[in-house]
């Protein structure tokens, strides 16, 4: 108990002494309804804004001792997979901007899962139909090759400055020493938001000991994970890929999970390549906005939903008014039906990428939004697009995170992390839980002859909602790094907060408190128990199909202006923004 509570009075230290905490006088009080207060931070030198206060200390710490962006990333990426086993970690993907200030060049990172060799678009198929998608996620069949670690690598000897073994002491010591568990963590197992969680032996004695969840606030070691990350510090991304972790994630899929088992070989294991591919920007009005390209939607998709609104002078509305919530929901119809039918991984099918961010496209689209709910909306013909695809669904899940961060230099990194479901597969390897991301694909190749572009097919990366993104001014400074938790809503939360800092001159703690509406193509989701509910009746006399529902968001940003940094934490989790 001792370490967690030095460990966490260390974080509030920081945040009092090192961080100027900003109680402003908000413009908007009502965000922070029924909330964990969540108040804007300044900094002049540098920022962290992570899921737990313990990964936004080690990059702190990193940071304090010479280290890049970069370098803070991986100590933060690897301290979450301990505290928020949950949400993301080594058996994971990830998609990553990185942001080189003296150079002004921007670089974007795919660490995304690929399906194993021997799979086809028959993975998810039992007796000629396909599987429902809760049988599908626990066990081994939808396991795909992890990415995170190979992608850290890659950043690490391009942009790192500390050696890679320093970057593994902070999660290696909580491994050993013990973590506070967090109330997120306890009502995750409790709740058994993953109805799979303790199927399996291993992850059933780690999160179930003495056969009862874990609690808020009890401390817990984890000496296995400690064990695997003094492995992967000492030979690097091939002491993961390859050798004795590679066969225990192998035999966990194919043997320790034999009622649902996957297709993971070592092959898969060994060839797996985390890839720099070149990042989407368009221009937003006096802004420049960037994301990631394919295999993720997020970027297109975010861009879209900007665009389709540009021309709305959305600031004339307050934003949480039916008129701004009516607007963002038509705009995001429009944007999701183009996403489910030509949006996969660019190397399988020929992406559009051009042509869906295309600015004439996107008037034109945007011309579709009356005063009225458009009802659900059909996917438009971007220039050069292949318009034979078929269009599909993908039920991604919220179980995610986000952490963004700002160096010395002015250097940042804005990353977004993943194992898909709550615990992923449920099925627990050498102290960490591995993905479920290959339901992520559509479970059909085909219908009425049709292919659908998401499918499964071998090596194949499957389409994600993930959203890291970063905001330039028109001399290109970086104003903005930011990107969230939440499946397939990710757009919605990350596109609706870049338009509160953007559109509604919001500090980015009001912005990421700020109440969410959703659409996703269908109907539109107000946040339960915020003033976002009191816009139902108002959208439904426009026609809209409205449920008010729990919106976990878990946004994470940090702007940058003349007078320093603003971070902000989603105070629907319980992360925090520290800096000096």
């Amino acid at each position: 108990m001792k370490r967690a509570i030095t460990l966490l009075a260390t974080a509030v230290s920081c945040a009092l002494i090192s961080s100027v905490v900003i109680a402003k006088e908000a413009r908007y009080p009502e965000f922070g309804n029924g909330r964990i207060e969540q108040n804007l931070v300044k900094a002049s030198e540098y920022m962290v804004s992570s899921a737990n206060p313990y990964a936004s200390e080690a990059g702190m710490r990193i940071i304090e001792k010479g280290g890049s962006a970069i370098d803070a990333a991986i100590a933060v990426q690897l301290v979450l997979n301990l505290v928020e086993p949950e949400s993301s970690g080594i058996g994971g993907g990830a998609f990553s901007l990185y942001w080189d200030n003296e150079k002004k060049a921007l670089s974007s990172y795919d660490g995304r899962e690929k399906a194993p060799m021997l799979a086809d678009g028959k993975l998810f198929q039992e007796n000629g139909k396909n599987m429902s998608w809760w049988e599908a996620l626990a066990g081994g069949r939808a396991v795909g090759v992890p990415g995170v670690i190979a992608m850290m690598e890659k950043v690490h000897k391009q942009h790192g400055v500390l050696p890679w073994a320093d970057l593994f002491e902070d999660a290696i010591k909580l491994s050993e020493e013990g973590f506070e568990v967090s109330p997120k963590l306890a009502a995750s197992i409790a709740n058994k938001t993953n109805p799979a969680l303790g199927r399996y032996g291993d992850t059933w004695r780690y999160f179930f000991p003495d056969g009862k969840p874990l609690q808020a606030g009890v401390m817990k070691k984890n000496p296995e994970f400690a064990m695997t990350l003094r492995r992967i510090s000492l030979l690097g991304a091939k002491g993961f890929y390859k050798g004795d972790i590679a066969l225990s994630i192998v035999g966990a899929v194919r043997i320790t999970a034999a009622d649902n088992p996957g297709l993971l070989t070592t092959s898969d294991m060994a060839n797996y390549q985390a890839i720099e591919r070149p990042p989407v920007c368009a221009p937003y009005k006096a802004f420049k906005v960037c994301g990631m390209g394919p295999p993720t939607s997020g970027g297109m998709t975010v861009i879209q939903i900007l665009k389709l609104l540009e021309d709305k002078d959305l600031a004339q509305y307050e934003p949480l008014s039916v008129e701004a919530a009516h607007l963002f929901a038509q705009a995001g119809k429009l944007a999701y039906a183009d996403r489910a039918k030509y949006m996969a991984d660019a190397d399988f099918v020929d992406v559009p990428v051009e042509g869906l961010i295309d600015g004439d496209y996107l008037k034109e689209r945007a011309k579709l939004i009356g005063d009225k709910d458009m009802g659900k909306a059909t996917a438009g013909t971007p220039p050069n697009a292949n318009t034979n695809w078929l269009e599909s669904t993908s039920p991604e899940q919220p179980s995610t995170t986000h952490f963004s961060i700002v160096d010395k230099q002015g250097n940042a990194f804005s990353m977004t992390s993943s194992i898909e479901m709550a615990f992923g597969s449920t099925v627990m390897v050498r102290g960490f839980l591995l993905n479920n991301q290959l339901t992520d694909f559509s479970f059909s190749e085909a219908s009425d002859g049709e292919l659908i572009a998401n499918r499964v097919q071998p090596g194949k990366r499957p389409r994600s909602s993930m959203s890291p993104f970063m905001v330039f001014d028109k001399d290109d400074n970086l104003v903005m790094a930011i990107g969230s938790p939440g499946g397939s809503r990710i757009i919605n939360y990350v596109a609706k907060t870049m338009l509160g800092v953007m559109e509604w001159d919001m500090d980015i703690q009001q912005a990421i408190s700020m109440p969410h509406y959703v659409n996703r193509n269908g109907g539109t989701d107000l946040e339960q128990g915020t003033k976002a509910a009191e816009l139902k009746e108002g959208l439904e006399a426009l026609g809209h199909k409205v449920s008010v529902r729990d919106l976990n968001s878990g946004l994470h940003g940090i702007t940058i202006g003349k007078d320093g940094m603003e971070g902000g934490a989603d105070p629907r989790r319980v992360g925090r923004a520290l800096g000096k």
